[in-house]
């Protein structure tokens, strides 16, 4: 049993209990403890196994009965019986573009849909447009979406596997033959997605090491298992692979799977002008040149070879060697610089917790700051204040505020960009908040010039402060709408706008190949975690290690500064930022 077995029960009895129309509270409630699971600190496995759950906040009574329930027997009763209700491949629907418990309860009920399968049938028959509610148009767009997924088969995102990793790296160094233990891969170097695992162990029993990692709980099945290297294949059809090397040969191990292609040929080629071969092994004189230094670590890998310390997520020969020989590399932000966030939701739109509730959670994480950003009216959706509403909610920030010290909610919104570029309040409403996150919802369809013009105009809004998810992608689930992402830094480097590096595991956008340059151009990110609920708040880890990727620092990132700083930089007009 792991963590994310938990987690994701939970998610699937909050999906079985949407397709049945129950109480949306306890759905949430579903939910938000499924986020609790994946997000808490402890080993919440044995917690649960124990039954020493009690006081965690978002694990209520029933759900703490439950949780103990799975992880003492391996299975959950309640799970199963509601599951018994409807056919085993329903639940794919779930990960198709555009199809939501209410569709997919149509689809079921009307059409009998219970397979990607069945859907795809019921779409090339044209029977799902006749359904009320979906039409012509939808049904191709469900088609889209289903050559979509099969294109994004066997590909996993990073911020739904790191939970696993983390399981997986301590079962390894709970072996009293593993010396040191790492993942590496595209993992390592916080690729937005992945299509394996990549781990690696330094023991004097390494075959030992092999069979050990076979026998680990989310093994489904067994794909080799050699004397120095083993592959499996998970419940969830993710295929993780194993090396077990010496200790003296791990630093080079770790360097070489670590990758990327590119960035390994480009070592190699340099290794050899010093008179060295580089492999997995090692680092070793060729043609009768002079030893290499010895080695203990990946750091002395890259000294030896005159250059400064790569970190593995600028591995990707986009520049990052270069800059390294010239002492150009930057000093890459850590979690400890952050020092609060925005773009968080409260029950007052879609949000999961309310404003104390997220409040509270952002102390506890040590945060000196938190924004607020509901949706706006025309998202409907997503239950977004209109200006009443939004006014009242100002209010309530200013009344929690006199209550704190050395904290501050920021009354933000988070506003639609409209179809011609306009917002979805007036600027007499705007010029009452502390900040304005911009958002494009809808209208996705635009050509790239329309699209980019319509964001530009957007941030030319005296009130925009920051450009939210820039291009609305859905990792694995929609491709983003097109839009210059050259144009967009340019303007919002003109109009001092920010662009939040949205850290949703579902978005990670703007994507971090673009970050290098809006950092040259000078425009300020923030890290913002687009949290409904208190629980999401933790993918501030995600979203610095996507920063980490985009090569930025502190001094690049809004929210690494200082309450006091950023109350000045709120007050202070665009123009002269």
């Amino acid at each position: 049993m792991t963590r994310e077995t938990l987690a994701d029960v939970l998610d699937e009895i909050a999906q079985l209990l949407e397709l049945k129309g129950e109480n949306p509270f306890k759905i949430r409630a579903y939910r938000q403890g499924a986020e609790v699971v994946r997000g808490f600190d402890g080993d919440i496995v044995a917690l649960a196994r124990n039954n020493e759950l009690d006081g965690i906040k978002g694990i209520g009574e029933a759900l703490r009965d439950k949780l103990h329930e799975l992880a003492a027997t391996g299975t959950l009763a309640f799970h199963q019986k509601l599951r018994a209700e409807f056919p085993e491949g329903l639940f794919d629907l779930f990960d198709v573009s555009g199809l939501g418990p209410k569709k997919i309860k149509a689809l079921w009920e009307t059409l009998a849909v219970g397979s990607i399968a069945d859907l795809k049938a019921a779409c090339e028959a044209d029977k799902v447009a006749g359904l009320p509610g979906f039409g012509a148009k939808t049904q191709s767009k469900i088609l889209e979406a289903l050559q979509q997924r099969k294109s994004f088969a066997d590909t996993f995102r990073l911020g739904t596997i790191t939970s696993l990793v983390d399981d997986i790296l301590e079962a390894l160094r709970d072996h009293p033959a593993a010396s040191r233990v790492a993942a590496c891969g595209s993992f390592r170097r916080a690729k937005e997605t992945v299509h394996d695992l990549d781990f690696l162990v330094a023991t004097k029993e390494p075959a030992e090491l092999c069979r050990y990692f076979t026998t680990f709980p989310p093994v489904s099945s067994i794909i080799a298992c050699g004397d120095t290297k083993a592959s499996v294949r998970l419940e969830n059809g993710l295929q993780c692979d194993l090396r077990a090397v010496s200790n003296a040969e791990f630093p080079f191990a770790l360097q070489y799977f670590t990758g990327s292609k590119e960035h390994n040929v480009a070592i190699r080629q340099r290794a050899l002008k010093h008179g060295w071969s580089l492999n997995e092994y090692g680092l070793n004189p060729v043609d009768g040149a002079a030893p290499a230094p010895e080695i203990t670590d990946e750091i002395e890998i890259y000294k030896a070879l005159g250059l400064r310390y790569i970190a593995p997520e600028l591995r990707e020969n986009r520049g990052e060697i270069e800059a390294a020989e010239t002492g150009d590399l930057p000093k890459l932000v850590e979690i400890e610089n952050l020092r609060g966030t925005f773009h968080s939701h409260t029950t007052a739109s879609d949000g999961a917790d309310t404003l104390e509730e997220m409040a509270e959670a952002a102390q506890e994480l040590g945060m000196q700051y938190l924004g607020i950003a509901d949706h706006s009216k025309s998202s409907f959706q997503a239950r977004g204040l209109d200006e009443e509403r939004l006014l009242a909610q100002i209010e309530s920030i200013r009344s929690l505020n006199a209550a704190y010290t050395g904290f501050k909610l920021f009354a933000g919104s988070e506003v639609d960009i409209l179809k011609d570029g306009s917002l979805d309040f007036d600027d007499s409403i705007l010029s009452q908040l502390d900040y304005c996150v911009a958002s494009v919802h809808n209208v996705f369809t635009l050509t790239e010039d329309e699209m980019t013009a319509r964001i530009c105009r957007a941030m030319e809004n005296e009130h925009v402060t920051m450009l939210g998810h820039l291009t609305g992608r859905l990792l694995l689930k929609r491709e983003g709408y097109a839009v210059n992402h050259s144009r967009i830094i340019d303007c919002a480097a003109e109009t001092r706008t920010i662009i939040e590096l949205n850290c949703s595991p579902m978005r990670l956008d703007m994507d971090w190949r673009w970050w290098k340059r809006a950092k040259d151009k000078g425009v300020l990110c923030s890290i913002n975690p687009d949290a409904h609920s208190t629980a999401q708040l933790h993918y501030l880890h995600l979203g610095v290690r996507l920063a980490r990727k985009g090569w930025l620092s502190r001094e690049n990132i809004l929210n690494t500064r200082s309450l006091a700083d950023v109350e000045q930089f709120l007050k202070t007009p665009k123009s002269k930022r």
